[in-house]
């Protein structure tokens, strides 16, 4: 195999470690650190913005974001303007 032709194999085998890498959250947006609730408060206007249906930004935010159940839901509750409490009491 030449040159040119190594170096195109490499080039791809790169590209893929790349891409299988997952990208974590800095320590301090992870729960408890200093700076989660800005994450949350994005989370807000990412679930209010049209776009991905409402699994994929749950699965989303929950997988990538690291956000439990509650928070998600209080997030949730937050962009639809408290309809979603009103909908489940009633």
């Amino acid at each position: 195999m030449d040159h040119v032709a190594w170096s195109m194999v490499q080039d791809l085998i790169n590209r893929k470690v790349k891409m299988t890498k997952k990208k974590t959250l800095k320590a301090e947006f992870l729960p408890g650190g200093s700076r989660r609730q800005e994450l949350l408060d994005n989370a807000v206007d990412y679930l209010r913005k049209p776009g991905a249906t409402q699994n994929i930004k749950h699965e989303f935010c929950l997988t990538y974001l690291m956000m439990t159940e509650t928070e998600y839901l209080e997030c949730l509750n937050k962009a639809t303007n408290g309809e979603l409490v009103r909908n489940l009491w009633n």
